[in-house]
């Protein structure tokens, strides 16, 4: 049965008739809600076709412009291709004109080349000559170096041989009168060579009695043993030498505080400091200098130049005597000069009283000339001038 809910008014409502209601309101949300789904999906719709007509009228805008830009380059393309095939033309041209002036370069430069390898090839055959007579020059100079090996083979000959160099090099480097060979000492000992000093100070002494032969057997030997027994053969000798020299030129207030040894080879004094170097600091403590022919050059060349220094000051004096004098004669020149000025101030002022006289004598000679006599106010005033 059904039954009563509730009575609205005079109109009673049941369950069932509860339900109906209930469901035709339900029924009539769902229709609001699918009405209101509908009505929004529309108007999604609508709005993505108009976001869609706006992109699409944006889309020919963008093309529109897209076909113009392409026609502008378009054009512009044809433009520059224009002006490339202008330019490719102008360029082409320029390029042959350059390779035929570099065709015209080219081919004097080759023969200019050619006739400067003519002229080398000349100059060659010259200096090939110059060659031939060089090695017959070599040939000789060979036989020369033989010929000097059999004198060094001489011991007195090796000592000439030194002896010889040393001369020459102090021959070349220092005046007549600056040096002496074979000088006799206070102790009648007689050193190869003394160089006077200059100011008074005492000669520097020159020993080339080099031990040649201890160092050619140094040289020669031909084992470890050969040389070891050569080597302290050598030492023993040079030691003995630079004794020698320390004792017998070394003279106090007569000579120098120090000696020369001359060697007479640029390799053997390159040796002697490197396998040697205890006998070169043994004649340091002697006193006594181990110099080849390039420091005794060098030496020679500091002598010179003190030597040159001593005249330069020895005649100084007699420079600055003369420019004293030839300050007093610019002063006596000075003092007639001031007077011969007054002399002409006087003769021009001379000059000018004859000017005035000479232009009275001419004004006066004028009015005569015109016979202008007049008062003899006039003669008075011009005497008076």
């Amino acid at each position: 049965m059904d039954r009563l809910l509730f009575t609205l008014g005079d109109f009673p409502v049941t369950v069932s008739m509860a339900a109906i209601v209930a469901a035709a309101l339900l029924c009539a949300a769902l229709l609001i809600a699918v009405l209101v789904i509908a009505v929004r999906t529309n108007r999604a719709r609508e709005a993505e076709a108009e976001a869609a007509r706006l992109k699409t009228a944006e889309a020919e805008r963008t093309l529109a412009a897209l076909l113009q830009v392409q026609n502008e380059m378009t054009g512009r393309m044809q433009t520059m291709a224009e002006i490339f095939g202008s330019r490719t033309s102008d360029l082409a041209r320029l390029v042959n004109e350059r390779l035929d002036a570099q065709g015209q370069k080219v081919g004097q430069a080759i023969e200019a080349t050619s006739k400067k390898n003519e002229e080398s090839l000349s100059k060659l055959g010259e200096r090939l000559a110059v060659i031939d007579r060089a090695q017959a020059n070599i040939t000789t100079l060979s036989k020369d170096v033989v010929s000097l090996q059999s004198i060094l083979a001489n011991k007195q000959t090796r000592g000439a041989f030194g002896q010889g160099r040393m001369e020459a090099i102090v021959g070349d480097g220092l005046p007549m009168g600056g040096y002496a060979f074979q000088y006799t000492l206070s102790n009648n000992s007689r050193p190869d060579c003394v160089i006077f000093m200059p100011n008074g100070a005492p000669p520097l002494v020159i020993d080339a009695k080099f031990p040649l032969e201890s160092w050619q057997r140094l040289v020669g030997a031909q084992s470890p043993e050969e040389q070891q027994i050569a080597g302290l053969g050598f030492r023993r000798d040079m030691q003995v030498h630079i004794k020698a020299i320390s004792e017998k030129y070394l003279i106090a207030g007569e000579t120098q505080d120090t000696a020369f040894l001359f060697v007479p080879s640029e390799s053997i004094f390159a040796d002697i400091h490197e396998r040697f170097e205890d006998v070169v600091q043994r004649a340091s403590r002697a006193r006594v200098v181990v110099v080849s022919p390039s420091l005794l050059m060098l030496s020679i060349q500091v002598v010179q130049a003190l030597l040159r220094d001593v005249r330069i000051r020895e005649e100084a004096h007699k420079i600055q005597k003369e420019v004293m004098e030839l300050l007093g004669d610019v002063t006596r020149l000075d003092e007639r000069v001031r007077k011969l000025q007054t002399h002409f101030q006087q003769a021009n002022n001379d000059i000018g009283e004859i000017l005035t006289s000479s232009g009275k004598v001419t004004r006066r000679s004028e009015r005569i000339a015109a016979m202008e006599f007049e008062d003899s106010a006039e003669p008075q005033r011009l005497a008076g001038e």
